[in-house]
C-alpha cells in the first residue's frame, strides 16, 4: 500500500531534518518554503518542490507546517492562496510550529467545517533532536486522528504526547519554554561562577551534568557555551518569541512569573546587541560581558 503523500511547509534549522527523516522512510514530499535555497538540499534528495501553498494543498493527504511566527501561521492557513480554502477534504493539517494556544483552536475550529483534520504538535530538542529523530512532540487534537498520525510522529520524535484538545499542544510547548527560560539563566550563572572560582568548567560539567542539575541545556548547551559555539540549534529570535506567547497568556491567567520575565528581558538584550539570530546559549556572553 502507498504512503500517503506528505507536504511539508517550513525548511529551516529544524524543519528540514524533520522532512528529510520523513523522506528517509519512504513518504512521496512536497515541500515549500519562502527561500527555495533552504529547500534545495531536500530536493536533490527527490523532494518535489511546490511554486505556491495551495500547490501543497492540492497534492498532499498530510500537511506539517513548521514556520518561524504566528503571523507566518496565519499566513500559511488563512492566506489568499493558503490552506483553509485549498486543503482537500479529510487533509490531516498538522502545524508543528510553536505558535499561540488561541490560534490553534481557531485553526482547529474553522478547519473542522470544512472537513479537515487539525493538530497543534510543537516540538522541543533542537537541530539535534531533529536530526536524531528524538523530539518530544506535544500533541492537540482529536485523539482518533493522534492515533492515525502516530506513525508519521514517531518519526520525527521519541517522546509524542497526546496532551488533550486543540491548543493543548501549544500550552504545553509553553510550559516547555517556561522551564527552559529560568534554567538557561541558571547554565550560564554556574558557568560563569565555575570560571571565577578558578574550575575547569569542563570537568565541572561531568560532575554537574549527572546530578541533581542535570537538564537538557546543561548537557547540550554548556559545551557549546565553553567552545563559543554559537551556531544556532534554536535562534534567540525564536525564543523571545515563544517567551512573549508564554507571557501573554500569563497575563490572561492572571500569573506572575518572574523568572520567565527576567529571561525574556536578557534575551532582548542580546537581541539588541546582534544576537538574533545566535542559538540560545549566546546568553552566556552576556553574562561574560557583564561579570
Amino acid at each position: 500500500m502507498a504512503k500517503p503523500r506528505i507536504g511539508f511547509i517550513g525548511t529551516g534549522v529544524m524543519g528540514k531534518s524533520m522532512a528529510k527523516r520523513l523522506m528517509d522512510e519512504g513518504y512521496p514530499l512536497h515541500i515549500y518554503t519562502r527561500t527555495y535555497e533552504k529547500a534545495e538540499e531536500l530536493i536533490e534528495a527527490g523532494a518535489f518542490w511546490k511554486e505556491k501553498v495551495k500547490d501543497i494543498a492540492s497534492e498532499s493527504d498530510i500537511i506539517i507546517t513548521m514556520v518561524g511566527y504566528p503571523d507566518d501561521v496565519e499566513e500559511v492557513y488563512y492566506g489568499q492562496d493558503g490552506l483553509m480554502d485549498n486543503a482537500k477534504q479529510g487533509t490531516y493539517l498538522i502545524d508543528m510550529t510553536t505558535s499561540s494556544p488561541e490560534i490553534a483552536m481557531d485553526i482547529h475550529d474553522k478547519a473542522t467545517t470544512k472537513g479537515l483534520i487539525v493538530m497543534d504538535a510543537p516540538v522541543s530538542g533542537g537541530d539535534i533532536g531533529a536530526k536524531n529523530g528524538n523530539l518530544s512532540i506535544m500533541v492537540g487534537g482529536n485523539a482518533e486522528a493522534f492515533e492515525q498520525m502516530k506513525p508519521v510522529f514517531n518519526i520525527m520524535g521519541s517522546n509524542v504526547v497526546l496532551q488533550g484538545e486543540a491548543g493543548a499542544g501549544q500550552y504545553t510547548k509553553m510550559c516547555n519554554q517556561i522551564a527552559i527560560a529560568s534554567n538557561m539563566m541558571g547554565v550560564c550563572e554556574a558557568l560563569i561562577y565555575a570560571e571565577s572560582a578558578g574550575l575547569d568548567p569542563d570537568t565541572v560539567l561531568q560532575s554537574i551534568s549527572g546530578g541533581a542539575a542535570g537538564s537538557w541545556s546543561l548537557t547540550n548547551l554548556a559545551p557549546r557555551m565553553i567552545a563559543e559555539d554559537f551556531s544556532p540549534g534554536f535562534f534567540v529570535k525564536h525564543f523571545i518569541k515563544d517567551m512573549g506567547i508564554a507571557i501573554e497568556s500569563t497575563e490572561r491567567m492572571g500569573l506572575d512569573l518572574p523568572g520567565l520575565q527576567l529571561a525574556k528581558e536578557l534575551y532582548d538584550k542580546i537581541a539588541e546587541d546582534g544576537e538574533g539570530d545566535s542559538g540560545t546559549q549566546a546568553l552566556y556572553k552576556y553574562y561574560k560581558l557583564n561579570s
